[in-house]
């Protein structure tokens, strides 16, 4: 019998030597972080002590001169978005005069000035006003002056004669400072800004009116003097006072009118007998100014506040920096521990006995991780070639990750995307076949070619003696896209004429702006490939021809033979996707002509013939037992509903044959999930990319061979070992669960004890417990 040394001795010596080799790095982080406390506070203590009030005053006051520009920039965009509108409201051929008094139109014209309003973020009310109307116009509809400005929306200050006359006399933009307006009954404080338009005309017909609430101005200002008392304004390039947010007493107007004349910059003003900090900025768009004014006090109240702060903070570092530069030391270093005791959970993980320190063994792990992924780039894209040529692209965001890593979507802007598929004569002998094999994965794995803008990535598949090619080029040129095919598939040729010397056969399908459908255009290109004795000079055939073949009255009539085509070609390839694609579009097809009952009868049989006869060529026997459920069809409906059947068993005994080839491929997948289950990334679609089936399938065939579905066996994996874990360590819950994969350690809980009756916590109490007794 072997000698085995007990699982419980390694450990211990390995624990001895891990606690040795982390106490060096330990001691340095606390060495380090008692060096970082003491010595910059010892320091900065002193300094602050001398220079807190000039410092915090000069930090404060370049704070609020800084909020103060940010403020001008928001008001100034503010502005020049009213002044867009104003421009797209004078060229909207919809906001004619004509427009909003054709009662035709009219409707369109309001709904139109109403999107100019609910596109804007500011805007309590729009209105459009032409010369010497008694209407104007909003979202709402139209509205006699008198009522709008009367009724709905009463002013102090301004009646309704001189707004009259102000929006028919209006040249240049006017803005009214902020003033209580009656709405409702309830007074607001609003800005109102009437707009000529057309806005250079020297004789305007129109006029916009633009209504702003107050708090849109002065609650950015509030922001600047955040828990500080003070005021802000904001003065138009007349020195006028638009609007103002008052936190202290106000000022007289004489002194409101000489701030409204500061140069930009920082002052020191006396304001009601109070010594005040003055910010002052102007807008070089309107030339309005933007004012603050924070009496000087407050910030010798900051500055007693921190210089008690700073001498609690320097003695209860001195007394406690040693302990707390340890355990800060000790949070730092957990992260490190945490890296390496995860990668050595990985079965391939080599741990390097003779590394001085942590960071070192971190970076050998990470110098062989990289190792691994570049090996395992050609892979990746290889199995997410096949995903794309026989599923297409999947909703699923990791893998549209991984395929936008493997470099398959086209790097500058949006592509088109097309597959085609090379195949030689078939008849050369074996050896001659191998030495055109053979350099092929090499040659056309990955092709670019630069002054066509294209992108080639190749693979080998299943079929005998085919190669795909994934071909990618921009969707916007000059050149007409068959043009630039054509170009891409002669500069193929040559690469593999100079390599292999042969000229190789061309399928090509369609091509589609985006991966999803690839494996259409894969499909096509099989089709194609099939019939290519048809194609040009003998050796390319594009799935666009196929719809030229002459066809007689006794075939398919007005469906395109290259439907029939595409669809025995995805029956052909277990395509179940493409397939049932094909079929809706024929079906769809026959519902939009007019046609004869008997014809109609004679194509849907002509339809069904079609489908027997490539299940017949195919070994699907099995139908004909079904036949005559599938010739009992009444309706088009009905037809559709049994083809998609049909289509689905057909599929279905491929994918069986495929699998028949590899008899061990569903215990691989099983086997494959119960080392992965703890993997939190595992899932259907991951497994199904690497091992190159459906989704659909391989859902179905992991049932009949487990008698669950693949999430409950997930789940059922992870409980087990929970509950293993549970009875045998005593690792804290949370990195138990953790650790068989499951992120979420609440609701984990409630599945536990849905399913067994009691918590995790009481599942081991009461088992540990059994096994003590």
């Amino acid at each position: 019998m072997p000698n085995i040394t007990p699982k419980s001795s390694i450990e211990s010596k390995f624990r001895l030597s891990w606690n040795g080799f982390k106490s060096k790095l330990l001691l340095k982080y606390a060495l380090s972080y008692i060096l970082m406390f003491l010595i910059p506070l010892t320091f900065v203590t002193l300094l602050i002590y001398e220079n807190a009030v000039s410092d915090l005053r000069k930090e404060i006051e370049q704070t609020n001169l800084n909020q103060l520009n940010q403020v001008k920039i928001t008001i100034d965009e503010r502005m020049n978005e009213l002044q867009q509108i104003t421009s797209r409201i004078a060229y909207d051929e919809k906001l004619s005069s004509y427009k909003f008094h054709d009662s035709y139109y009219s409707i369109e014209a309001i709904q139109a000035l109403g999107n100019y309003k609910a596109n804007s973020g500011i805007l309590d009310d729009l209105f459009l006003y032409f010369h010497n109307d008694d209407t104007i116009y909003s979202y709402r509809g139209l509205a006699d002056i008198d009522l709008v400005f009367g009724e709905l929306y009463r002013y102090d200050n301004w009646n309704s004669k001189q707004i009259y006359r102000d929006l028919n006399e209006i040249k240049q933009p006017i803005i009214r400072p902020a003033e209580n307006v009656t709405v409702n009954s309830r007074k607001n404080s609003t800005l109102t800004m009437l707009f000529p338009i057309k806005p250079t005309d020297l004789y305007p017909n129109a006029t916009v009116v633009y209504m702003v609430d107050e708090t849109i101005f002065t609650g950015v200002m509030d922001t600047i003097l955040n828990s500080f008392s003070g005021n802000g304004y904001i003065f138009t390039q007349d020195g006028q006072l638009l609007s103002s947010s008052n936190r202290e007493a106000e000022i007289s107007p004489e002194i409101v009118h000489q701030l409204s004349t500061l140069k930009p910059g920082i002052h020191n003003m006396k304001l009601n007998g109070v010594q005040h900090s003055v910010v002052s900025t102007k807008s070089n768009d309107n030339n309005w100014s933007y004012v603050t004014t924070i009496p000087s006090y407050q910030f010798f109240s900051k500055v007693v506040h921190i210089q008690t702060l700073i001498l609690i903070v320097f003695l209860v570092t001195v007394i406690s920096g040693v302990v707390a530069a340890i355990l800060l030391a000790k949070r730092q270093y957990h992260p490190i521990k945490d890296i390496i005791e995860f990668t050595k959970l990985s079965p391939n993980a080599n741990i390097h006995a003779r590394t001085r320190n942590e960071w070192e063994w971190i970076k050998q792990t990470i110098h062989e991780y990289n190792a691994r992924i570049d090996d395992q780039i050609p892979f990746v894209r290889n199995q997410c070639l096949l995903l794309l040529f026989k599923h297409g692209k999947p909703n699923d965001p990791d893998i549209e990750s991984m395929i936008t890593r493997s470099g398959l979507e086209y790097p500058n802007g949006q592509g088109l995307y097309l597959s085609i598929i090379l195949a030689w004569d078939v008849s050369a002998e074996a050896d001659e076949v191998a030495s055109i094999r053979h350099p092929m994965p090499e040659m056309l794995s990955e092709l670019e070619f630069p002054d066509l803008e294209a992108r080639i990535f190749g693979i080998e598949f299943n079929t005998k003696n085919q190669f795909a090619l994934l071909v990618s080029m921009p969707a916007e040129s000059t050149e007409p896209v068959h043009k630039r095919i054509e170009a891409v598939i002669e500069a193929i040729k040559i690469i593999v004429i100079d390599n292999a010397q042969v000229v190789p056969y061309f399928g090509v399908g369609l091509p589609y702006p985006d991966l999803d459908r690839m494996n259409q255009s894969f499909i096509e290109a099989a089709t194609a490939i099939d019939n290519r004795i048809i194609g040009v000079n003998g050796r390319v055939t594009y799935f666009e021809q196929l719809q030229d073949i002459s066809v007689t009255q006794t075939e398919a009539f007005w469906i395109p033979k290259k439907s029939f085509l595409k669809l025995k070609q995805s029956l052909k390839q277990g395509n179940e996707t493409v397939a049932n694609q094909v079929i809706d579009d024929m079906i769809k097809q026959i519902k939009e002509e007019a046609l004869s009952p008997a014809l109609l009868r004679c194509i849907c049989s002509d339809l069904l013939n079609s489908m027997l006869s490539t299940s017949h060529e195919l070994g699907v026997t099995d139908v004909f037992k079904s036949l005559d459920n599938y010739t009992a069809y009444t309706t088009i409906e009905e037809l559709e509903v049994v083809l998609t059947d049909l289509t689905r068993r057909i599929c279905d005994q491929v994918e069986r044959n495929t699998e028949s080839d590899q008899p061990s491929l569903i215990d691989d997948i099983v086997s494959y999930v119960d080392q992965r289950y703890a993997d939190y990334t595992l899932s259907l679609e991951h497994i199904a990319l690497k091992y190159s089936v459906s989704i659909p399938y391989l859902s179905r065939t992991f049932k009949d061979r487990t008698g669950m579905t693949f999430t409950q066996y997930i789940w059922q994996r992870r409980m087990d070992e929970v509950k293993r874990l549970l009875i045998t360590t005593n690792a804290p819950l949370k990195e138990i669960i953790e650790q068989v994969g499951y992120l979420d350690t609440p609701n984990f809980i409630r599945k536990f004890k849905k399913e067994t009756g009691e918590t995790p916590g009481q599942y081991r109490k009461q088992n540990t417990n059994q096994e003590n007794a």
